[in-house]
Parts: structure tokens; sequence; C-alpha cells
């Protein structure tokens, strides 16, 4: 489903995750899993890694971003302490 750039930046719809997945030099790579009526969506997003990188999320992303739907889906992780 496509959603307009201002709808994400805003982060209209609920969050539901939103992890760092890459760390360059100059930008931070996130994915963000937000609901919108009802259904779940993926979008990656990037932003400035510093204040002396001026870029704010989605800022050279097309007008109409194509976000994936995604399922939850339930995990057992083995955890050793």
């Amino acid at each position: 489903m496509k959603f307009s750039k201002e709808f994400l930046q805003e982060e209209e719809g609920k969050t539901i995750s939103d992890v760092i997945i890459d760390q360059q030099r100059w930008v931070t790579v996130k994915r963000r899993v937000f609901e919108y009526e009802g259904h779940f969506y993926e979008t990656i997003y990037e932003y400035g890694s510093t204040e002396i990188q001026d870029q704010a999320p989605y800022e050279y992303d097309p007008d109409e971003i194509e976000c994936k739907e995604v399922f939850p889906v339930e995990k057992v992780v083995v955890v050793y302490e």
C-alpha cells in the first residue's frame, strides 16, 4: 500500500516497532512497523547520524512510498544466562 511522505514523516498510524537495522557513517537506517486501519505495514527509512548530517526521515524518498503489509508472528527464543 502506498502512503504519502507527509503521513510517514508525521508518524501517523500507531508505531508497533522502530528498530535500527544498519548504522553507517553518515546515516542510520531504521525499520518501522506501524498499524493503520487494523493492518500492519513496514517501512525502511534513513536519517542523519549526527547533527552535522541534516537529513530527515524520508527526505530523499518520492512523495508516495510503498509500504509492505506484514503480519505478527509469534516466535520462541532460547536465551542462555
